[in-house]
């Protein structure tokens, strides 16, 4: 068996798997990733926006 067999008998293992996964699953992996991202965001600005009032009120601390 030559490299090149190898390595084309392993990419059409992995896009085999894949087409199952992405058969069965569709685009509820896509949607959740933009989800979890929206609400990672909206936790980090109101973090950010406690951290700058926690500032603006403190003289002490760097801005």
């Amino acid at each position: 068996m030559t490299y090149t067999e190898i390595v084309e008998a392993t990419g059409d293992g992995l896009l085999w798997t894949t087409e199952i996964l992405f058969e069965n699953v569709g685009n509820i992996f896509n949607y959740g990733v933009i989800v979890l991202g929206f609400v990672g965001l909206f936790i980090w600005l109101r973090l950010q926006a406690k951290y700058n009032r926690e500032a603006a009120n403190n003289p002490q601390k760097f801005k």
